[in-house]
């Protein structure tokens, strides 16, 4: 009987990275770790499990991603997992947990790497996908806001992603929301008819949401709702004013949204996006996300730390790289090493470590035979100098160093081959 074939493949909306996408992740990490070098965060990995619970009351169990998108598993010990749908209950969870709360404040951390939610997958959104967090615990204070916009700011500045504004809000605090949401809830029920069936639920559980809804027959529903702003208590009016003051200060372009009100429950006074219009159709993209979120710490740990982030995504971001021409600088060998036989194979590597010691790039094919198809390869690589180890060189423990711009050759003794190319790589750029 014949076998039936399988085809194995990624669970959908979840993707292999290939070597030419790592280059993208790789120019992210190493901009992000520059900035959070230079502005004193800390870097930080959670697991990408974590207790089901973290997100139901962190995140919310009102919310889109708890009731619809999270990933939830059982284990054989009847605990209740959740894949981590985003970053921040992990970490103001490991805030506590690893007794930070006894670290000089503020304390100021970022993470990078995979986060997981079930949606339908589509350009530029997968079930698996990677963010990149900066997250300040400890500090109450409008320029903390500022920090983070400013760090991410620069960031997709850096990776020459164009025409960025930060869209902006308050949503106020336990103060002067409920009353807000009482009166935009008397709005909506007013209007009840002309809303989706998603905002009509949302109207008795979260009916803030429905201001982030992006149906056309809410859109106009939404455009004549009662705006928060003008319901802001003393406090939340002054924390957003010195927002705005530092955003013109520092010539960050914004547009205030009186709408915006991102899709998480624990966020309180600043709300954020920053935005980019470089996109070949002028679509706007949302590329960073984030606020304040001063009650979250009080709900997971019990203490009130008032704290910010922001989170950015990382896939796209990298498909505006791509739209933008972005180049990628990848380093090219300056050493070609070509070698014939088992012998010259050992000796190849062991001379590879040397030039590795001193930061010389160096390439080579073990697995061919033929030298004169390596000598072709260097030439493709267009490699500065090519070494040649033979049978004969492996007996007179030597190799040959050839220069590949004019054809001269010169032997070395094999102890002494990694410094005589690294003098030849010198003089040649005097030369």
């Amino acid at each position: 009987m014949k076998q039936p074939s399988f085809k194995f493949q990624s669970p959908t909306g979840m993707k292999d990275i290939l070597p030419e996408e790592q280059v993208y992740f790789d120019a992210i990490e190493e901009v992000a770790r520059k900035y959070a070098s230079f502005y004193s965060f800390l870097r930080i990995d959670t697991p990408i499990l974590e207790d089901y619970q973290l997100f139901a009351k962190g995140t919310g169990e009102a919310t889109d991603i708890v009731e619809k998108q999270m990933y939830v598993l059982k284990t054989k010990g009847d605990e209740i997992l959740a894949l981590r749908p985003e970053f921040t209950p992990s970490l103001a969870r490991s805030y506590f947990e690893n007794g930070m709360i006894a670290w000089p404040h503020p304390v100021k951390l970022y993470t990078m790497g995979p986060v997981f939610r079930y949606e339908k997958p589509q350009a530029g959104r997968y079930r698996q996908f990677h963010q990149l967090n900066f997250e300040t615990f400890g500090s109450k204070r409008p320029i903390t806001d500022i920090e983070v916009i400013w760090l991410f700011y620069n960031i997709l500045k850096d990776l020459k992603i164009k025409d960025l504004a930060v869209q902006i809000n308050s949503i106020g605090d336990s103060q002067c929301r409920p009353y807000y949401k009482k009166v935009l809830v008397r709005y909506l029920k007013s209007q009840e008819r002309n809303l989706c069936p998603t905002c009509k639920k949302r109207l008795k559980t979260n009916p803030l949401r429905v201001l982030d809804c992006k149906e056309e027959k809410c859109q106009k529903v939404i455009s004549e709702a009662p705006q928060i702003l003008d319901h802001l208590c003393d406090e939340c009016k002054d924390h957003f004013k010195r927002v705005l003051e530092y955003l013109d200060d520092l010539e960050i372009p914004y547009i205030l949204n009186p709408y915006l009100v991102r899709g998480l429950d624990y966020y309180t006074k600043t709300v954020f996006e920053i935005v980019s219009q470089s996109g070949p159709d002028g679509r706007q993209n949302a590329l960073v996300g984030g606020g304040r979120y001063d009650d979250l710490l009080k709900l997971i740990g019990k203490k009130d730390i008032p704290a910010c982030g922001g989170a950015m995504g990382v896939e796209r971001v990298i498909a505006l790289m791509k739209e933008s021409g972005f180049k990628i600088q990848q380093a090219t060998p300056q050493i070609f090493i070509a070698q014939l036989g088992d012998k010259a194979k050992t000796q190849t590597l062991k001379l590879m470590e040397d030039l590795r010691k001193m930061n010389i790039l160096t390439e080579s094919q073990l697995s061919k035979d033929s030298l004169t198809n390596q000598l072709k390869i260097a030439n493709k690589l267009n490699v500065k100098f090519a070494v040649i180890i033979g049978e004969e060189e492996v007996l007179s423990k030597s190799v040959i160093i050839r220069d590949m711009s004019n054809g001269t050759q010169i032997s070395a003794s094999f102890d002494k081959a990694a410094e005589k190319i690294k003098q030849k790589i010198k003089g040649q750029k005097k030369s």
